[in-house]
């Protein structure tokens, strides 16, 4: 037998977001979000035309989510506030107190079960009342997001020490303002992913700047942003197309956030020169990539007090091979990411289980970004829907991975901190809906009391947890 044990005061989590799991979409003064108004419209935007109405109906069972998170025996958990539970309308004009007493107590139960809570202020479901102004396409917003988070740290920054201002970027700006799958479900390639991509990061480094100002010396904690990548490898590595391509892939995709936040407080040269000479052949006078201010970069630049990974696949990567009509993130980036054949492919078609790749981007983003503290706040494994609950199969995929992450802190180097699963349970997985499941708990959701029942995986997740250790026999 193997033992393999993590470093002390290593975080053992699991992660969820507030759509996805909390149903209530309309209890108690919650105002609409972007992803009930999206999910509402029907017309086949997500699997089988399901909602987030009720989901893991969380708003009234977190206690059963509380027994969860007991029996795997976690040291932090990682939810996210409901922006429009809090605010209605999306401003501090009025403050919905039922939305404040309801993440009161699930801050409480945690620290009364020596839980710590680490809590995103927003996962992709912005108020419907902001969208109706222009969403993440106004600048308004971001500052309209530093009232809401400084709301957010004087209501429960008292307790709550570790804070994700936004999740995934990448993902909320391209595909909801570029490609419009995922809500608001804007269709505007060419301009839409760069233009909300930008008051995002502004916004993020606003929320940053007001706990660093106004709370920090008083709260102690520390601010973050979430963001999302592949590993990338080009398809030959012999070819010199293909590994320009790739590091044009990386460019575009982890360092379009990650090089303002972590290194200059500007976007990757490669990005500015490919968009500004595409948009200059389409006749346009400035880039369609917007510029920050000397007085903007200076803002952005070191706006992160660890870097959070949201990591789930790899791929192989070659120059984009159709031409594309028009403007688009894809043409600017003129590259695309190919799962190998010989790769796993788990529930869901996107998701190839390439473990290695983990531990090649966090070594890459030790070596690139200053060689930060790091959190892998997201990574995880789906079963198609009906799952199997005796998921040996997936716990493998697990216990490979978590095997990586100890040869990039223990062989590497790497500051990995913690490792959050994602998910706790099983809930609304965005456009794929109920299909897909990545909970450690497998939730019923044809039974009105939406009954938690572990997987496996929990159960041997829970044995890691407990002894610090990776186990092989």
């Amino acid at each position: 037998m193997d033992r393999l044990t993590f470093p002390d005061s290593f975080a053992w989590g699991a992660s969820t977001a507030a759509y996805q799991i909390e149903g209530g979409w309309d209890a108690d003064g919650k105002g609409l979000n972007i992803w009930d108004t999206f999910t509402h419209q029907g017309g086949d935007r997500v699997f089988k035309n399901q909602t987030g109405d009720v989901a893991c109906g969380s708003y009234t069972l977190w206690e059963e989510d509380l027994k969860c998170i007991k029996q795997l025996g976690l040291t932090h958990y990682r939810f996210s506030l409901s922006w429009s539970r809090l605010l209605p309308d999306g401003t501090t004009g009025f403050i919905n107190q039922k939305g404040v007493d309801y993440y009161n107590k699930l801050i409480d139960s945690l620290l009364a079960m020596n839980v710590i809570p680490l809590v995103t202020l927003c996962h992709f479901d912005t108020p419907q009342a902001l969208e109706d102004q222009g969403g993440w396409n106004s600048e308004k917003t971001a500052e309209v997001f530093e009232q809401y988070a400084k709301f957010c740290y004087s209501t429960f920054g008292d307790r709550v020490k570790l804070w994700i201002t936004i999740n995934e970027p990448y993902v909320f700006a391209k595909l909801g303002y570029e490609n419009g799958i995922f809500a608001p479900g804007k269709k505007e390639p060419g301009f839409g992913a760069y233009r909300s991509a930008h008051n995002m990061i502004k916004a993020h480094a606003k929320a940053w700047h007001a706990y660093n100002t106004f709370f920090k010396e008083k709260q102690k904690g520390l601010v973050s942003i979430a963001l999302d990548s592949d590993w990338a490898e080009p398809l030959d590595p012999n070819s010199v197309d293909d590994k320009d391509a790739c590091d044009r892939y990386h460019k575009f995709r982890l360092h379009w956030f990650a090089n303002p936040i972590f290194v200059d407080g500007d976007y990757p040269a490669i990005m500015k020169l490919k968009i500004s000479r595409k948009s200059k052949a389409e006749g346009l006078t400035t880039s369609r990539l917007p510029e920050f201010s000397d007085e903007e970069k200076n803002m952005i630049k070191g706006t992160a007090d660890f870097f959070c990974l949201n990591y789930y696949t790899t791929r192989n990567v070659r120059p984009l091979s159709i031409k594309q009509s028009g403007p688009s993130f894809d043409s600017d980036m003129g590259a695309e990411g190919i799962k190998d054949p010989d790769w796993i492919e788990s529930g869901v078609e996107w998701l190839a289980v390439v473990p290695w790749g983990l531990r090649k981007l966090l070594a890459y983003i030790k070596d690139t970004f200053g060689d930060p503290n790091i959190y892998i706040t997201e990574n995880g494994f789906a079963q198609s829907d009906p799952p199997v609950l005796q998921d040996t199969h997936r716990w493998g995929y697990f216990q490979e991975t978590l095997a990586e992450v100890l040869k990039a802190i223990r062989q590497d180097e790497v500051k990995v901190k913690g490792y959050f699963a994602w998910s706790l349970l099983d809930n609304f997985e965005w456009n794929s809906g109920y299909g897909v499941r990545f909970g450690l708990f497998h939730v019923d959701f044809n039974q009105s009391n939406l009954p938690r029942t572990p997987y496996f995986s929990a159960i041997e997740y829970a044995k890691v947890v407990k002894g610090n250790e990776l186990i092989y026999k």
